[in-house]
């Protein structure tokens, strides 16, 4: 069986699901189905949550079993959140972008991407960038 794709391949922009269809049975349904925030990271980001699961969240043994630093291992796993805190939809949040740089959530070159995909769903659905600010809340 084929890998999913998440990302088109002409524009970069995330694919939806418009069809699942049970192994066993053969039921279908069709509709528009959302991607899961885990699915739309990169290949090699999605590799190291999983490896991150494996060693039961210890940074220390990630660090360990990939010879880096633990600070290493630990900008990481922030930037990946921060990937997984942006909208799934590409959308640009007004402002939230550099306030996720500055707060070291979010890489330049990921606000760069992020920027890049926004002004790409944009310029294909004509619809403009939503304001919609979260936050997480400590705890």
């Amino acid at each position: 069986m084929s890998k999913i794709v998440v990302v088109c391949p002409s524009c970069d922009g995330f694919l939806r699901a418009v069809c699942v269809d049970c192994e066993l049975c053969g039921t279908k349904l069709e509709g528009q189905f959302k991607t899961p925030s885990l699915l739309q990271l990169p290949h090699d980001d999605l590799t190291f949550v999983v490896e991150f699961l494996r060693s039961s969240g210890s940074l220390k043994a990630m660090a360990a079993k990939g010879g880096t630093s633990y600070p290493t291992v630990r900008s990481r796993l922030t930037r990946i959140i921060g990937r997984l805190d942006s909208p799934a939809d590409g959308t640009c949040e007004h402002g939230s972008v550099l306030e996720a740089v500055a707060g070291g959530r979010l890489s330049a070159r990921d606000a760069e991407e992020k920027i890049r995909r926004a002004a790409t769903t944009r310029a294909i659905t004509g619809r403009p960038e939503r304001d919609t600010r979260t936050s997480r809340q400590a705890g």
